[in-house]
This record gives C-alpha cells, sequence and structure tokens, in this order.
C-alpha cells in the first residue's frame, strides 16, 4: 500500500527584486497535519516534487496559538493563518502565495511595515503617566467591556488588508483593522484622552473616507471581529468631529 502524500504548489521568490516562480512538493501525510508542520516537513528535507534539491521555502511563524497574526499567508486563494489551517479541510493540491497587498521579502514572507506605521497614525495605545504603579485601571461598564475585548482581539495578521479591494499600492488606505483599532482606544476611560487625534488621524488622507464598503474585511477576519460594525461607529464619530471643528466646538 504506497504511503499517503500532499502535494503543495508553492509560490516563491529569492529576493524582493526578483521575480516569482511556483515549485511543487509533496510531503508525507500524517493525521492531524497543518500547512505549518508541512512546511516543516519541506524544510527538513528540502526536495522538491521533480526530486531536486532546493532551497527550504521561508515563512513567517511564531505562536502556533493563532493569536501572534505572523503566520498570514494565501492558502488556496484565501488569506489565512497557516497554523490553523488544517491539511484535511483544505483542497488538494494546496496552494500557498505571499499576501499580494504587502511588499514580498522572501518566498511567503512579506514586510507588513504599513500595517505597523498606521498603528502610530492613529496612536494604538493608551497613555500611562509615569513607571510607577498607578493601581487599578478605570472600570468599564460589562457591556462595553464585552464588546470592546472582541476588538481587542486583533493580532495585525494583515488579512483584512488582503482581502479589502480598496488596499493596493496606488492607496494610502490605513485599513480596516486601524480604524476598528481606533474604536477600541477611544473607548477606554484612559484612551480617550487621545480620542480627537485618533479621530483626526482617520479623517485625513488615506482614512476612513477611502472604504469602499466591500465587507471582505470581516468575512475573511480569522478572529471574527465586527469589522464592519467598527468602520460604522468611525463614520458616525468622524462625521461628528467633523461638525465639531467646523463650528469651533469645546472640547466636551
Amino acid at each position: 500500500m504506497s504511503e499517503k502524500t500532499v502535494k503543495l504548489i508553492i509560490t516563491r521568490q529569492d529576493t524582493p527584486e526578483s521575480s516569482p516562480y511556483q515549485e511543487e512538493f509533496i510531503v508525507p501525510y500524517r493525521p492531524g497535519m497543518n500547512v505549518i508542520s508541512a512546511l516543516m516537513e519541506i524544510r527538513r528535507n528540502p526536495v522538491n516534487a521533480k526530486g531536486e534539491k532546493t532551497t527550504p521555502v521561508q515563512w513567517e511563524m511564531n505562536c502556533l496559538e493563532e493569536v501572534c497574526g505572523a503566520c498570514s499567508m494565501v492558502i488556496n486563494g484565501k488569506a489565512m493563518q497557516s497554523c490553523t489551517a488544517l491539511i484535511d479541510k483544505l483542497e488538494h493540491p494546496i496552494r500557498l502565495e505571499p499576501m499580494s497587498t504587502f511588499p514580498v521579502i522572501r518566498d511567503l514572507i512579506v514586510d507588513r511595515s504599513r500595517m505597523f506605521d498606521a498603528l502610530k497614525r492613529i496612536k494604538a495605545w493608551i497613555p500611562i503617566d509615569g513607571t510607577y504603579d498607578l493601581g487599578p485601571g478605570p472600570r468599564m461598564p460589562e457591556r462595553q467591556r464585552q464588546w470592546a475585548y472582541e476588538l481587542s482581539k486583533c493580532m495585525t495578521c494583515g488579512c483584512c488588508l488582503e482581502a479589502c479591494p480598496n488596499v493596493n499600492d496606488r492607496s494610502d488606505f490605513i485599513g480596516p483593522f486601524a480604524i476598528s483599532l481606533v474604536r477600541l482606544y477611544n473607548t477606554h476611560p484612559t484612551g480617550a484622552m487621545h480620542k480627537e487625534e485618533r479621530l483626526q488621524a482617520l479623517m485625513g488622507e488615506g482614512g476612513i473616507e477611502e472604504c469602499g464598503s466591500s465587507q471582505n474585511c470581516v468575512q475573511v477576519c480569522p478572529k471574527g471581529i465586527p469589522l464592519t460594525t467598527s468602520i460604522a461607529a468611525m463614520n458616525r464619530a468622524t462625521t461628528l468631529q467633523m461638525f465639531k471643528d467646523f463650528f469651533g466646538s469645546d472640547k466636551l
């Protein structure tokens, strides 16, 4: 009886400037395999389907628990986390590609700097004055805390940017994840100190106006974050902020 195998067709790229090409691999099947374990098998024995020795496929990974967002890639045409992509649930042969929204560094590794630049732009942090112990933080109403927790699951994996047709090399759109994080940090009692600055960032170039409401983002988010709800809420918030700015309203 022949050994069961898994065929992978991987889009590779040796350098950021070189042209992409496809290479096929056949790895032995094991029950419960995910895409990461298949890539590890290729790394252990870097031989392609033709029997030729090749370089190990390069990819990113960290937690292997769908928490860090590092192992994002396009699997069979859909952006997802490779650590939770089970071989048994995927169509075969399995096609692996780097996310096209970001510049490719090598093989399946991409440069997600635009996401981290967006985090800086919207001030995606809670300001703390001093390094001493401030004691317990301010309390939030339980209902508000529950939906804020859902928003906090964002791991900057890039799946929503990959699925969004408005995020491309001709657009400066910061993406759905950043808009949702503005809602999260503006909800926090301490984070609200920078509420206007975050809304101003969304009202600037590449901000919320660039959203085309395709709603692809909420369909691919591995954490099920209600991104479209956040976008609608921030549309309202930025509109109110615009009127405040226009009429010179006070800062209440």
